[in-house]
């Protein structure tokens, strides 16, 4: 049967694997496709009772319990767009992220009735649920399957990722069925997934590389294994979880898999069921990635995966061999992008068309920014040496092709950053300091410890009356999510500028 919806895919997967394991949490329930599939549809007859209608969007304050990937399932069968959200993140960005995306319909996943409170009354107009009356509510609701999900378009939004942004607001990149169904067949045969596989889910739901452990896993008829917050702080715990799971398919940002060899947590005879691990987000330090490689290397394919929110979380996978190790100064290659990809490297020097800034192409290239029309524009570029519509995005990542053709990253060509995994711009950090009255001025910018550390720092003009560094933090806090949160603060009496009178970030680098 042709599918041209996820929600078709997935009840083609249920067809196929009713009585399978979708669902196994560690030292807990596991839940079948047909579960999920009738309690999805059960969510999904509650929102469109509540008044949901295709293309609203659905907020889900995600815990990966199983109601909340039912919340994900449920909107995808009907045309609702959902947006994982992060419990732990300060209320002035949650509110900048609900007033973007204006929800019909929020959800918490966990009891929070202190943000329910707050989120309730600054959006007094969209229905909300909690995990705690839910039980309730889904039982007066029929679990077959809807026929409204026939009238999903490929062409419709899926989901919103929401990503830092330069203006101090974060932007939501808005992906659709068509792009996602894309990436799923890509993923099983990048990575040979069968229904045998079974993924972890280590990534946070709200985090764009849980798009390739949700999808890939479930839409091929594959097991997800999910893993909670505390769970992966806890090296020794993390590493028994997948072991006691089986699980076969590993993916994170390099920063976990540095913090399990760092610990000691993870021992050669560790992971004795994982095949293939893969990772991406950020580069993996090359004195690490060989550790990695020597302890698991001879029975695990490692893989270097890269790609940007914007372009459903991955568009090129590199696996790693022992050449790789030739040269320590570089990361890993990025290898070819996917043959789903096409793209270009727009020079930053006319003497140097390899040398330049990735632009990507093809069925994977998202919507583009959520409400947000200008950044849209600006990032989502209609090329004019096409005879049709053609739209490239212009990811902002520098790139060097060699002579065999491999991409290899080179930086950023702004002050967007990754720092534990997260893409972080350093002007959502400056902004978040604007809003204190006692600073006049900051600059911020990211500090290079070794190759795989870092730390971000700010350098601050303040007033006489202002605060000590504790007070001043703690106000960040507030403001923005721990891993944005600078580790350092510096007060200057005035902050250098360059010729065009703006903060110079390289003479505060010097500093």
């Amino acid at each position: 049967m042709y599918v041209y919806n996820l929600g078709q895919r997935f009840y083609q997967v249920v067809d196929t694997f009713p009585n399978k394991i979708a669902l196994s949490y560690p030292a807990g329930r596991a839940y079948s496709f047909a579960e999920i599939n009738l309690l999805s549809n059960q969510i999904a007859r509650l929102l469109l009772q509540s008044g949901v209608e295709q293309g609203d969007v659905v907020a889900i304050f995600n815990d990966k319990s199983v109601y909340g990937y039912g919340f994900m399932l449920a909107c995808i069968k009907c045309g609702f767009i959902y947006s994982n959200l992060d419990v732990t993140s300060p209320l002035i960005r949650l509110q900048r992220i609900l007033d973007t995306c204006k929800p019909r319909f929020i959800y918490y996943d966990i009891a929070n009735s202190e943000l329910q409170a707050s989120i309730g009354q600054k959006f007094p107009e969209a229905v909300e649920s909690s995990i705690t009356g839910l039980i309730d509510q889904l039982v007066l609701h029929s679990d077959e399957n809807l026929e409204q999900t026939k009238e999903v378009l490929g062409s419709n939004p899926a989901y919103i990722m929401f990503t830092s942004g330069s203006t101090g607001f974060p932007k939501g990149a808005v992906m659709s069925h068509s792009n996602v169904l894309n990436f799923i067949e890509w993923g099983k045969e990048t990575f040979s997934v069968t229904d045998e596989d079974i993924f972890t889910n280590a990534n946070p739901i709200y985090f764009d590389n849980s798009v390739f452990d949700f999808y890939v896993s479930l839409f091929n008829g594959s097991t997800l294994v999910p893993l909670g917050h505390d769970l992966v702080k806890n090296a020794g715990q993390l590493v028994q979880a997948i072991n006691q799971s089986a699980c076969t398919i590993w993916f994170s940002v390099p920063s976990l898999l540095v913090y399990l060899l760092t610990t000691r947590a993870l021992k050669p005879t560790d992971f004795p069921t994982v095949k293939r691990i893969a990772f991406g987000g950020e580069g993996f330090p090359k004195n690490k990635l060989k550790q990695l490689f020597e302890m698991l290397g001879d029975r695990v394919t490692l893989f270097n995966v890269y790609g940007p929110t914007e372009c459903t979380c991955i568009c090129s996978s590199y696996p790693i061999t022992k050449i790789d190790f030739e040269n320590m100064k570089e990361l890993a290659p990025l290898g070819y992008l996917a043959p789903n990809f096409g793209y270009q490297i727009l020079p930053l020097d006319d003497n140097e068309p390899n040398f330049g800034e990735l632009a990507l192409i093809g069925p994977c290239v998202g919507l583009g920014y959520f409400s947000d029309p200008d950044r849209t524009k600006a990032s989502f570029i209609e090329m004019d040496n096409f005879p049709y519509r053609q739209v490239m995005y212009k990811t902002g990542d520098v790139v060097k092709r060699e002579g065999n053709g491999y991409l290899h990253f080179k930086g950023r060509i702004d002050n967007q950053i990754k720092h534990m995994g997260y893409r972080i711009e350093l002007e959502e950090i400056e902004a978040a300091f604007s809003t204190l009255a006692y600073v006049n001025e900051v600059g911020v910018i990211y500090e290079r410890l070794s190759p795989e550390l870092g730390q971000i720092k700010a350098f601050i003009y303040p007033t006489e009356a202002a605060p000590d560094d504790s007070i001043v933090l703690n106000a960040i806090k507030n403001i923005l999510p721990p891993y944005m949160v600078p580790r350092v603060i510096k007060r200057l009496p005035g902050l250098p500028k360059n010729s065009n009178g703006k903060v110079d970030r390289k003479q505060l680098a010097a500093l």
